[in-house]
């Protein structure tokens, strides 16, 4: 005889500090699940009560009295039939741990302590925790469950435990951050432990986005035969209902939803929407401005901002100068109307000529030639200027527009088109930038065709074109995920095919850039490194280049 065990996989996107409010998330989701999805067991993400990552929040000494206060609530106010596991901080003995709590009957019926901290340097888990000891099962309707936290599912050691424990399947809670192809990987790794296990292995994981992180909700679930039989929708909360009927001799898992896979772009471009529009939302921003250059990573930036926040809170600013074509002019107009946007126009001129009329005495001292990067910089500065006045004056978020490319070879100014609290683009290469363009108008079209068919310019002196200072995109993209994202050196670039003067120049401009990095806005991660949490570089040394 078959005993059936109904789970709901909540993927939801809880929100760092807000204890109260995740409680209370907490508390609706269950009662949901109970009533309208008679679930019998409700699974949520790990850390689900602090939120996911609070960082230092969690040294505070009120962390554990306000953890304390929470679950006791929780012990009086969640259904007492229906088995609750929860993600939450615990300090013992001066030790933190990880650690999940079975809630059933008004009481917590066990507590796990994760046991494998993962190394990843956006989680700093070895800064905050220390690994549990003991392996955990818990029984629900005579179905033995071995409880897992995010690193462990990922470990041989882990599922050696669950099955030396005779454990009929295993649950894992989850805030795995996301970047590019992740969902593929964590499939792949379920599909691979579940065949060896022979059990289903169920996997809830936090949706939403914190800072630079983003965090795509991954929810699914593998039958014992490593087979997906569930898979949530990315970048949204759901609940995720899961039905398993267990047999002396097998399960089956029944009346689960496979969602499809998203191609790179969509997954790439809904991803940087959840992060901006959580970024926006969650710090009480009123709405968003950028100025719009006519060039194709402001078009896309403003497709993004209006996309996620709705046109009405996106303020886009042309500000041309003498050496800002006409046709930028007339698409970046083009598009603001398509958008429905509130769109102005700021001339700098007046401002760039009293700069410059101020600095004349000086720089006539200086042996220096006429027009060159100061000057182009004291554009780019003035239109930074006027952002931050717009929004000092409107309390509007300042995004900038500057791609991975670019803030990696440091062809930006700083002040200038490096001024403001949100960079949408921050880790997306320039040939990605385009290929999210064409994506972004394949749904409708939104970006003038020309902004991605002109050869891109920073429009800083006459008829320049970023050709002229850096190495084709093509070239310059790939010698920068193999030198920032795979940790190659110049020598191992060089044996790819690439011109040794070419690599050389790109490693130097990447390595002199640091300071600048350092001064940039935050911006979602969808790499696997990034110039955020994960890529740490001192900025004064003396490492031979490209080694």
């Amino acid at each position: 005889m078959a005993t059936t065990l109904r789970t709901v996989l909540a993927q939801l996107n809880m929100r760092v500090g807000d204890i109260d409010g995740n409680v209370q998330r907490i508390l609706d989701s269950s009662v949901h699940a109970l009533h309208h999805q008679q679930a019998d067991l409700i699974v949520f993400p790990e850390l689900s009560l602090c939120g996911y990552n609070a960082q230092d929040l969690l040294l505070r000494a009120s962390m554990q009295t306000r953890i304390e206060r929470a679950l006791a609530r929780l012990c009086t106010a969640l259904p007492h039939n229906l088995h609750v596991l929860v993600g939450y901080p615990w300090l013992e003995h001066n030790q933190r741990y990880n650690c999940c709590a079975h809630f059933y009957q008004g009481q917590i019926q066990a507590v796990y302590k994760k046991q494998f901290l993962p190394t990843d340097p956006t989680a700093f888990a070895q800064r905050y925790f220390t690994p549990g000891s003991e392996p955990l099962c818990i029984d629900i309707n005579s179905i033995k469950i071995a409880i897992g936290i995010g690193e462990d599912i990922w470990q041989n050691a882990f599922i050696e435990q669950a099955s030396a424990a005779k454990a009929k399947m295993i649950v894992s809670l989850n805030a795995s951050t996301f970047h590019l192809n992740k969902q593929a990987e964590r499939e792949q790794m379920l599909s691979n432990h579940a065949q060896r296990a022979h059990m289903p292995i169920l996997y809830a994981s936090q949706v939403g986005a914190q800072d630079d992180l983003i965090f795509d909700g991954g929810s699914c679930s593998v039958d014992a035969q490593g087979n997906l039989r569930q898979r949530a929708p990315a970048f949204s909360e759901e609940l995720c209902a899961v039905e398993l009927q267990f047999t002396r001799s097998d399960c089956h898992v029944e009346r689960a939803t496979v969602e499809p896979l998203l191609s790179e772009e969509a997954s790439i471009y809904q991803a940087l929407m959840m992060s901006l529009r959580n970024y926006v939302e969650h710090n009480g921003f009123p709405g968003v401005l950028l100025g719009l250059s006519g060039g194709i990573d402001s078009a896309v930036v403003l497709a993004i901002a209006a996309d996620a926040l709705g046109a009405d809170k996106v303020q886009a600013v042309m500000m041309p100068y003498h050496y800002t074509a006409q046709i930028s002019q007339d698409d970046a107009a083009a598009q603001a109307l398509t958008m429905g946007v509130d769109y102005k126009t700021l001339a700098i001129a007046p401002m760039v000529e009293a700069f410059t009329q101020v600095l004349e005495p000086v720089f006539a001292e200086l042996p220096s030639t006429a027009n060159d990067t100061t000057e182009q910089n004291l554009q780019a500065r003035c239109r930074g200027n006027l952002l931050m006045a717009l929004s000092n004056k409107n309390g509007y978020l300042v995004l900038t527009t500057s791609n991975k490319s670019e803030t990696a070879v440091g062809y930006s100014t700083l002040y200038g088109d490096m001024a403001g609290g949100f960079a949408p683009l921050k880790d997306v290469s320039k040939n990605m930038v385009y290929r999210l363009a064409r994506y972004r108008n394949s749904l409708s079209p939104v970006i003038p065709a020309r902004v991605i068919s002109r050869p891109p310019s920073a429009e800083l002196s006459p008829d320049q074109k970023d050709a002229d200072s850096l190495p084709p995109y093509d070239i310059l993209d790939e010698v920068l995920r193999l030198y920032v994202e795979e940790d190659c050196s110049a020598e191992a670039i060089i044996q790819q095919g690439f011109a040794k003067e070419t690599v050389m120049r790109i490693l130097r401009l990447v390595d002199i850039s640091e300071y600048k990095r350092r001064q940039a806005a935050v911006g979602p991660r969808i790499s696997k490194r990034s110039f955020g949490s994960d890529r740490r570089y001192p900025i004064t040394n003396l490492w031979p280049l490209g080694d």
